[in-house]
């Protein structure tokens, strides 16, 4: 299921490519409006999700980007171990696979993740995130989606 790597390579270049117009593009945290609930706005992210441990002096960046790695090839292997009919779950893997490879590239390089996609209602605001983050968290609800499916096809194929 190798096959599939492609789409986390699209991610990586997809991110990198919207994270450098962010970069370019933006000043950072001044918001610019792009509809109701929705605005670009460059923040650098030192920490992991949510910004956990953003101020933790430095030693986050290594080991974010170790464990993003690490992840990385388990993911890999993962994905190659797959089976023909296990399409959905490469689809997701890969996502995961594409979406870590992009934030730990701007970890290792920059020592931060840029994001710059901010999502609000009213005065309340969801962290800053990016394409990574969206590939992670789609290749993750698919992975949940899949898990359920799953179970329900067991529960039903059981006898009572």
């Amino acid at each position: 299921m190798l096959k599939w790597i492609w789409l986390a390579i699209v991610v990586v270049i997809l991110d990198q490519l919207t994270k450098y117009i962010a970069s370019t593009s933006l000043e950072m945290f001044q918001p610019v409006a792009v509809m109701p609930m929705f605005n670009w706005t460059l923040m650098h992210n030192t920490g992991a999700a949510f910004s956990f441990l953003h101020d933790a002096g430095g030693w986050q960046r290594w080991f974010f980007a170790v464990i993003a790695v690490v992840v990385s090839v388990v993911i890999f292997l993962w994905i190659k171990r797959l089976e023909q009919h296990e399409k959905w779950q490469a689809i997701a893997l890969a996502l995961i696979l594409g979406g870590a490879i992009g934030n730990v590239i701007d970890r290792v390089w920059l020592g931060y993740v840029v994001d710059f996609i901010q999502v609000y209602y009213q005065q309340w605001y969801w962290p800053a995130f990016n394409i990574a983050d969206s590939a992670i968290s789609v290749g993750v609800a698919m992975i949940i989606i899949d898990s359920i499916r799953e179970y329900r096809a067991e529960r039903k194929n059981k006898p009572e």
